[in-house]
């Protein structure tokens, strides 16, 4: 069976937004299979539908995203549909079913796809390419401090940009649990220490999991976002240098994000088969919605702290944190 092309482009600018169950060929299941992604000068109401919208206007209202050629970006977002179809209607397909769950249900929407696409032929490429790493696991990856009502969390594997391993993952668990069980706590900072805040998943770990569905349980029962859904109200995340994947993924549920200037934030996972595994699809849309994370996501782009702060990814720029 042939599948029908996963990326769709509607120019809105030549009429209405177009009978998306007729007068493209797109019912709802035709929909549900595919990225939606429109292009307009200026922004206007949109259907809902739409996975992206693009426009050329500066600093447009949410959901819009701002690009010199909108015509270029689409381009390049249609190659890369092409070249990861699975991973990114995964990725449309979670976001969009987001909003009707509850907020733990988006974590294992998020995780099920994860799983899924580790199994496929895509993400086994990129592993094969991927040049190979060496574990260097950390005795004391985190460390916390309190001070009266206050917590203090920092990801302490700098030698790693405090990438997160299982060991990291396991040590946020246990910190943020304090957080989760303690009322008297009233405030958590959570920091990272070295040049970056945190670099993402480890890539030595990468493909490491041979039954996904095994991972899947993991994923589920040991995740530092759902603790974060629980206690995030009364966290401040401090970001600088790099914040890739996992590292915006959970700050993104903190109550207050402050970010230095150098502060660089960017989702690589599409480009290996991928999705955010670490909760971005779930906490990410909160405070951006669900276009513009699908657009960060499948782009890969990286966006600086002030683009954050525009966008209200992050809550304010400071110097040195």
């Amino acid at each position: 069976m042939t599948l029908p092309s996963p990326f769709v482009l509607v120019d809105l600018d030549r009429g209405p937004s177009p009978d998306l169950g007729l007068g493209l060929g797109l019912g709802t299941t035709g929909v549900t299979g595919r990225v939606l992604v429109g292009i307009a000068e200026k922004p206007i109401a949109a259907d809902a539908r739409f996975d992206i919208l693009l426009t050329s206007e500066p600093d447009p209202p949410r959901p819009w995203v701002s690009c010199a050629d909108p015509y270029a970006t689409a381009r390049r977002l249609a190659e890369i549909v092409a070249d990861r179809p699975a991973a990114s209607v995964a990725l449309t397909q979670v976001l969009r079913m987001g909003p009707a769950l509850a907020p733990p249900d988006r974590l294992v929407a998020e995780s099920l796809a994860y799983s899924t696409l580790q199994a496929s032929a895509a993400f086994h490429a990129w592993l094969d390419s991927a040049p190979a790493r060496t574990p260097r696991p950390c005795a004391e990856p985190v460390a916390l401090a309190r001070d009266g009502d206050s917590l203090s969390i920092t990801l302490d594997r700098p030698q790693a940009r405090n990438a997160m391993d299982a060991g990291t993952r396991d040590a946020l668990c246990e910190a943020l649990e304090v957080a989760v069980l303690d009322p008297s706590i009233t405030r958590v900072d959570l920091y990272g220490n070295g040049p970056a805040f945190c670099a993402g998943g480890d890539l030595s770990e990468f493909g490491s999991a041979r039954d996904p569905a095994q991972a899947h349980m993991v994923r589920v029962h040991r995740s530092p976002a759902a603790l974060l859904q629980r206690c995030g109200a009364r966290v401040t995340a401090h970001l600088h240098g790099a914040c890739i994947g996992a590292g915006i993924e959970l700050t993104a549920f903190a109550g207050r994000v402050r970010a230095t200037p150098d502060t660089v934030i960017r989702l690589p996972e599409v480009g290996m088969g991928l999705i955010p595994g670490a909760g971005g699809t779930a906490s990410l849309p909160l405070r951006i919605g669900r276009e513009r994370s699908a657009y960060l996501a499948l782009s890969g782009e990286a966006l600086g702290a002030e683009d954050a702060l525009r966008w209200g990814l992050v809550d304010e720029v400071v110097q040195g944190d």
